[in-house]
């Protein structure tokens, strides 16, 4: 048997991680029937069509996943990454990954998690309104940086 050899790449080849998502995506797709991530992509744009800010997220296997959420400097603070969320939700639950928004499964990498810390009540499934206090904890995300489930 040859030895194989582990090293941390000081500067990644573009192909080796091409090779390794697809992999990957092959390997879930045997254990999931075929199943493969269905990517959303939800973009805020200027008047002139100039990306400032998006999010980017996949539906798989009844989950909600979120990898990304930025939004330029000059956007932030307005209401725009409650309206991402709101439409990432709506796109979830028609594609049928939140299951109505009772214990919705929505996973969220570690660039989406300071925006979804910093708004722990809102009800973004509903136009960004605030729950009651019985339904602040109804709807769930679990945090891929500590492993736990937080609500949202």
């Amino acid at each position: 048997m040859s030895a194989h050899i582990i090293k941390l790449e000081e500067s990644p080849d573009g192909g080796d991680m091409q090779a390794l998502v697809k992999g990957l995506t092959a390997y879930n797709a045997e254990q999931a029937n075929g199943e493969t991530p269905n990517y959303l992509l939800v973009t805020v744009k200027d008047d002139d069509g100039k990306l400032v800010g998006g999010l980017l997220g996949a539906t798989y296997l009844g989950w909600l996943q979120i990898q990304v959420v930025w939004l330029d400097g000059s956007v932030r603070g307005l209401g725009y990454g409650s309206e991402l969320m709101a439409l990432a939700e709506r796109e979830g639950l028609r594609r049928r990954a939140l299951h109505g928004g009772r214990g919705g499964r929505m996973a969220a990498a570690p660039s989406a998690l300071s925006f979804l810390h910093s708004h722990p009540h809102n009800n973004h499934s509903s136009g960004g309104s605030r729950r009651s206090s019985d339904d602040a904890c109804k709807s769930w995300f679990f945090c891929l940086e500590c492993g736990h489930c937080h609500p949202h």
